[in-house]
């Protein structure tokens, strides 16, 4: 028995499912979870002492890699001076400022501690502004296990074959309407029956929690006009896709502007964070300024907002990072398109950027139900594989992959000739 084995039947006594994130499980891929020890560059080592190319990355925020030096050195130096204070500190202002430059549909911003924590609070000061009640999302759109959101959520959800969760009210998801992702009619039908009642729509701008669905093409846009010929505001939750696709996120790389977003561990470096931010007017609403109450005594954290400020430095300052990155995924994820198309399985390979994902189906992606026709089982066989060969994937079909600015086009290519020994299997 390895040590990840001994440490799992251990963690079953002790933690419910003996992890703390359902994905973690392996259960939906027949396998027992790998426990991490450590993590350098592109790569993670297990306890048993075999070492992975990571494509997870903590789920993205590993934009640099894994434990990248300038956000290390930042995290140590501000642990020196205190963990947490409770209290206003330099660092959240500096934080604040950066991300209102680096996003232009900023103009004010609360850090909060997670991405959850962040669509709740977005949400709360949507309908404040708006003095609607009810909103719009997206199936398969995963925003946090927040409980107005668990409804036809994506990701680890989608894996587990639970659309919805057990001890959540009615009453908590009752104003909470959905809608086909890439489906205007079922938008415009959902204003149509609730005309005026309809405070927000939130969606990932790139679906990434039913693998990766990017948008049709007018999609995003004709939701901006949509929003603002109804009185709503335009949520996007650039959690996965903020800093990731650009210096502005999703909403820079398509060109369509929102009235809120938010951001998850990426503004920290994959420390626990997160924040919302947007129109001036819309966040003049959140306490202690306005009505909308929000709080949080390790919002702001020192810690975190120096892995932050450190990480997105970087991506700020280094002028051709993200083409470089994105130059980098494009000639990778080419790659495998070619073996598919050389293997004559018809699999789907969907990709945005330095985001991507392999669906075993012959079904184009383009939502909830197409995402849903892949073969699991299929899957399953797939990423025992990859794992075997040394390469770490999401062990869901519903992931993300991510590359990092870390692999190496050694790296990639030791992941491409395993993705061909299987498909040639």
């Amino acid at each position: 028995m390895t040590k990840s084995e001994r440490l799992f039947q251990e963690a079953l006594t002790c933690i419910p499912g003996g992890v703390n994130s359902p994905v973690r499980a392996f259960g939906s891929v027949g396998a027992v979870p790998r426990f991490m020890e450590k993590a350098q560059g592109a790569y993670m080592t297990d306890v048993d002492g075999r070492t992975y190319v990571d494509f997870v990355g903590s789920w993205g925020p590993m934009i640099l890699g894994h434990n990248h030096p300038r956000v290390r050195e930042a995290v140590l130096k501000a642990c020196e001076k205190g963990l947490s204070f409770g209290a206003a500190t330099e660092a959240e202002v500096d934080m604040a400022r950066l991300i209102c430059q680096m996003v232009p549909s900023i103009e004010m911003v609360r850090m909060v501690n997670s991405g959850t924590e962040a669509v709740m609070s977005a949400v709360r000061a949507a309908r404040g502004f708006t003095g609607r009640d009810k909103i719009i999302k997206f199936a398969g759109c995963y925003h946090g296990h927040s409980d107005a959101m668990l409804v036809k959520a994506g990701s680890g959800v989608m894996t587990a074959g639970v659309p919805d969760s057990a001890g959540v009210p009615g009453g908590c998801s009752q104003d909470t309407l959905t809608a086909i992702y890439n489906d205007m009619q079922s938008v415009e039908a959902l204003f149509e029956a609730w005309k005026g009642e309809i405070g927000a729509v939130i969606l990932e701008p790139v679906g990434a929690n039913m693998g990766v669905v990017p948008p049709a093409e007018g999609f995003l846009s004709r939701l901006r006009k949509l929003c603002t010929d109804n009185g709503a505001l335009l949520i996007f939750d650039e959690v996965i896709t903020g800093f990731r696709l650009g210096r502005d996120g999703a909403q820079g790389y398509y060109g369509v502007t929102p009235d809120l977003t938010t951001f998850g561990k990426i503004i920290g470096g994959g420390m626990p964070v997160g924040a919302y931010g947007g129109r001036r007017d819309v966040m003049e609403l959140i306490a202690p300024t306005g009505p909308v109450y929000q709080a949080g005594t390790l919002s702001g954290n020192p810690v975190a907002m120096a892995a932050g400020m450190a990480q997105l430095g970087l991506l700020q300052e280094t002028e051709d990072f993200y083409e470089k990155l994105n130059e980098k995924s494009r000639w990778f994820f080419d790659r495998i398109q070619e073996l598919i198309e050389k293997s004559g399985r018809g699999y789907q390979l969907n990709r945005v950027g330095s985001l991507g994902c392999l669906f075993f189906t012959t079904e184009p992606v383009v939502d909830y139900a197409s995402a849903k026709t892949s073969d699991t089982k299929e899957f399953a066989a797939y990423f025992r594989h990859m794992l075997e060969a040394g390469i770490y994937l999401a062990p869901s079909q519903f992931e993300a992959m991510f590359l990092s600015a870390a692999m190496t086009e050694e790296d990639l290519e030791r992941t491409l000739t395993a993705m061909e020994r299987f498909f040639d299997r």
